[in-house]
């Protein structure tokens, strides 16, 4: 990722590249991608189109797009975290911007930084004032794991919201934000404690807990504000952990969560840091919703090394 620029000026002839993945939330984004290319060429911008049938192979096509076209003035994705998160990477160490199109079942991303959720028109107008604008910096979060280095936007989560994930994404029904909320009742029978290793900003202890999650962002799950008062443009990263705790009263805690109620309860834990190691035995990574690695994972942040178009 690169560090910010004193002053970045966009051409008015230069490319929108617009990445749109077919296969994302069930087949919506498709109709949604085409609205917004139209969008922004009736306003003048010049559009490439950039779709493929899976997200391996749209995010090779991007990057080799970024790196063959100069003439490309920003990256827009249309589609939910997973795409923004596909962004994130694909613009690592470029100087070129981000912009969103919310069309996913999460949109946690474009929520943190108040993009419309509901209307492509007010989206896309959103992304072209931007451009004019220069676009906002944010932090990202970089990861280390496996030989691997990959950053996120939002949420890193290792535990029980990332074995939540992992069952949400193996199913086809039901779409929404109900299919996270019914997988994590089915997962929450029968997941246990996890003994974690936490080594943050230079302290080492271990840790019993339900979940750790490492945010720039503020909410998971399409909503879900786990750490409300997260910025994603203060240098800073919270690790969020929850003790363990019983079912009940993990079900009594969990509506608290959508309105970020749930920060005073002795069971959570939310501290600022700037980088953080999490080490457990079987525990997968998750961020911005997509699979990383198994723990061990490195991660921290790079401040207003992003430019986005918000």
């Amino acid at each position: 990722m690169t560090h910010p620029e004193h002053s970045l000026t966009f051409r008015e002839d230069g490319k929108i590249a617009l990445a749109v993945n077919p296969a994302a939330s069930f087949g919506r984004s498709r109709g949604v991608g085409d609205r917004a290319a139209e969008y922004f060429r009736a306003a003048g911008r010049a559009v490439v189109v950039l779709q493929a049938d899976g997200y391996g192979s749209l995010g090779k096509l991007v990057e080799q797009a970024l790196a063959a076209d100069t003439q490309v003035v920003a990256l827009v994705v249309v589609g939910g975290d997973g795409m923004v998160h596909l962004g994130v990477n694909a613009l690592a160490g470029l100087q070129i911007p981000l912009g969103i199109i919310p069309t996913g079942t999460g949109n946690d991303v474009a929520r943190l930084l108040a993009l419309p959720l509901e209307s492509t028109v007010e989206a896309c107008q959103r992304v072209l004032d931007a451009l004019d604008a220069g676009g906002r910096r944010i932090d990202v979060g970089r990861v280390r794991a496996c030989g691997r280095t990959t950053y996120f936007a939002g949420v890193l989560s290792a535990g029980f919201d990332a074995a939540v994930n992992e069952r949400a994404n193996s199913w086809r029904w039901p779409r929404g934000k109900s299919r996270y909320n019914l997988a994590m009742l089915r997962e929450l029978g029968s997941f246990r404690r996890i003994e974690y290793t936490v080594i943050a900003d230079g302290m080492r202890w271990s840790q019993a807990a339900l979940l750790i999650s490492v945010a720039n962002g503020q909410s998971i799950g399409g909503g879900m504000r786990i750490t409300p008062d997260a910025l994603p443009d203060d240098g800073w990263l919270d690790l969020f952990m929850v003790k363990p705790l019983s079912r009940l009263k993990f079900l009594s805690i969990f509506p608290k969560v959508f309105a970020g109620k749930h920060t005073g309860r002795p069971e959570v834990d939310i501290r600022r840091v700037r980088s953080v190691r999490l080490e457990a035995e079987g525990v997968v990574a998750y961020a911005d919703g997509e699979r990383l690695a198994s723990l061990p994972v490195d991660v921290d942040v790079l401040p207003l090394a992003l430019r986005v178009l918000a």
